[in-house]
């Protein structure tokens, strides 16, 4: 049909999105998916409703198709009558037995009752008394005249609905995982330890599973009333060539099994015109009839061997294991690209966070070397204002020094300075000459004789620090500037001084 041939590339964004969506919750192959999404006008919720349930016939395609092919009308002598009856068709005797078996969803038995409010209790009183009166009384009269309850009852009703059986067993119903759970349990203790593995929760669940994965569904109803379960259950379905090939992993068989007591299973045994107990069902996914059915290829109704049993299982399966086959492969080449797509993204995505984190770390190490030529270019104008400052607060020091006394002061000390470059200054202090104008007389060596202006102002926010000591060399004595004192006090008359460099450790990138 044209709906197969239907490129992907040829969807637009929203039907591809769609169409990602839906065949990642049923797995279904692309070329069922798309014109079963066509046919839900791109509804997914409507598709995967479809998918899981079962689609079902369009009234208004059935009605074009019955125009369309329409056959000639009928010779008198083929007309139905009262006498003759309907024209029968027989059926071909190379077609399969195939009929569309539905998903069921098991309601529960005891629905919430209606509970009306007080004022319309005592309203409906009245009614309620004269409706158990009438009743007693036809109980009553039925007991006298049982022939008018048979009449009644054999009487055609003209409803059609049926209604849902009343619990007169006693059994609580539960969920459909512990219903399972206990028919498992029974089951065991009826008839001891077998090697059959049923399907441990509902037949909803059994008949996904079964057409996720393309398997065939075994669907066993049994009738604890009836008189042919115990003889089938221990001569048929324990006997161990069933119990070998149900449990056959080659022939990918999913076993579910229910009691009719339940309410889960005397549903299914009427949605699967189950007519005869006990009852056997083979249900598998039928590609042929449509993108999404489920149909039963084969009943087993009654005793049979398990010989016979076995036999008609294997039929039923051969006759849609190519089928099955194909749809298999065409699901596993499309796993395969999906895979190797998603491989190839994952491939890209690691390429890409590779990419990323490189240029991140070649951000990083060009912001971390900026940053490093920022704070040395900062270091580098912090010592170049550094020596600007102490340049400055030499030439302010140097017209502030005390003058050198004259001869007539006989107090006068007289010091003998070794510079750091061998040149020895001699040079005449006053005795209150503090030891602070001594350490700047050597720090403003060389500038005594250059014409500097004497109005250069002291520096602001500076704080000088002289980087060397004064050092007696015999004995050895340092006048360390800290310790205060004047020239007369601490050096004398005279003295022989060297100028010490201090050496400070600076800790530099």
């Amino acid at each position: 049909m044209a709906e197969d041939d239907v490129d992907v590339s040829q969807l637009n964004d929203s039907q591809q999105l769609v169409l990602q969506t839906y065949t990642s919750v049923t797995d279904q192959e692309l070329s069922a998916a798309i014109p079963l999404l066509q046919r839900s006008q791109w509804n997914v919720q409507i598709a995967i409703a479809k998918f899981f349930d079962g689609e079902t016939a369009d009234p208004v395609e059935e009605a074009r198709a019955a125009l369309v092919s329409a056959p000639a009308p009928q010779q008198p002598t083929h007309r139905e009558s009262l006498l003759n009856g309907p024209p029968s068709f027989p059926r071909s005797s190379n077609s399969s037995y195939r009929e569309t078996a539905p998903r069921i969803v098991p309601q529960p038995e005891s629905q919430t009752t209606y509970r009306p409010s007080f004022i319309l209790s005592v309203l409906f009183t009245p009614f309620n008394l004269l409706y158990r009166l009438l009743s007693g009384s036809a109980s009553i009269f039925g007991y006298f005249f049982p022939i008018f309850p048979r009449l009644l009852s054999s009487l055609p009703s003209r409803s059609t609905t049926v209604s849902p059986r009343k619990n007169t067993t006693g059994r609580r119903p539960l969920n459909p995982r512990d219903t399972a759970a206990r028919f498992i349990r029974e089951f065991q203790e009826e008839y001891g330890e077998h090697s059959l593995h049923f399907f441990e929760n509902g037949y909803a669940q059994a008949y996904d599973l079964a057409k996720k994965d393309l398997q065939f569904l075994l669907v066993v109803l049994i009738s604890p009333e009836h008189d042919d379960t115990t003889t089938f259950v221990r001569e048929t379905l324990l006997s161990q060539e069933v119990t070998n090939y149900i449990n056959d992993p080659q022939n990918k068989i999913v076993l579910w099994a229910g009691s009719v007591q339940d309410s889960e299973a005397y549903q299914i045994s009427i949605a699967l015109n189950c007519t005869k107990f006990p009852f056997v069902a083979l249900i598998v996914h039928t590609q042929q009839d449509s993108s999404t059915s489920m149909s039963t290829i084969a009943r087993i109704t009654g005793l049979l061997t398990p010989s016979s049993f076995v036999a008609k299982l294997q039929t039923a399966i051969a006759q849609q294991s190519q089928a099955l086959d194909r749809i298999r492969a065409s699901r596993a080449e499309q796993q395969a690209s999906r895979d190797l797509r998603e491989e190839q993204n994952s491939a890209y995505e690691r390429s890409l966070a590779q990419d990323r984190e490189r240029a991140r770390l070649r951000k990083e190490k060009e912001a971390s070397k900026l940053q490093e030529e920022l704070e040395a270019r900062a270091r580098q104008e912090g010592k170049e204002r550094e020596i600007l400052k102490m340049e400055q607060w030499r030439r302010w020091r140097v017209h502030t020094l005390p003058p050198e006394p004259g001869s007539d002061l006989k107090d006068a000390a007289r010091v003998s300075i070794r510079m750091p470059s061998g040149e020895r200054v001699i040079r005449r202090f006053a005795p209150s000459a503090g030891m602070d104008d001594l350490y700047a007389f050597v720090e403003c060596h060389g500038l005594q004789d250059e014409k500097v202006s004497s109005e250069i102002a002291e520096p602001g926010d500076y704080e000088h620090r002289y980087k060397f000591n004064l050092v007696s060399p015999m004995p050895r004595t340092v006048y360390d500037l800290h310790a205060g004192g004047t020239v007369g006090d601490r050096i004398g008359r005279s003295g022989n001084l060297i100028v010490e460099p201090v050496v400070e450790d600076e800790d530099e990138d």
